[in-house]
């Protein structure tokens, strides 16, 4: 069976929003270096001013993407949780309760195959979502993730 290799996995899982990743930000940046580059050779009230108001538009890129990915780690979460319940078997479905959201974050990436043993794991030996999905085997690919 040959791999596809646009598939996801570890390596390649990590997603970039090209709008934000390279546009919102660098120009967001840049807008703050010649800002104050601005204000040190033109040293004004309002330069200084726009030297805020700069960071502040930085500030609330950053915090407008935190919060969706906060949003999407619940809905991740909460998918997660109702994917388990119907995966596993007790005595592991009353343990549900005690994976972190981290976990639950990396666990949606596992396979409904190997999900049980990887829950297992990630409880006995409290592995990072980052540990988690390294241990994935037969990726279930996320390309709906912000």
């Amino acid at each position: 069976m040959a791999t596809d290799p646009l598939s996801q996995n570890f390596s390649n899982h990590t997603r970039y929003d090209p709008p934000f990743h390279f546009f919102i930000i660098p120009v967001a940046v840049a807008s703050l270096i010649i800002t104050i580059v601005h204000a040190v050779k033109v040293p004004a009230g309002i330069n200084f001013w726009m030297i805020v108001v700069a960071l502040a538009g930085l500030m609330a890129a950053f915090k407008i993407r935190i919060y969706a990915l906060k949003v999407q780690d619940r809905v991740i979460r909460l998918e997660e949780r109702l994917r388990l319940l119907s995966v596993l078997q007790e005595p592991m479905r009353s343990r549900i309760g005690e994976l972190s959201d981290a976990q639950l974050v990396g666990l949606r990436f596992a396979s409904d195959r190997e999900l049980p043993a990887l829950v297992q794991r990630a409880l006995a030996e409290q592995l990072s979502r980052k540990d988690i999905k390294k241990s994935v085997t037969d990726w279930r690919a996320d390309a709906a993730r912000v």
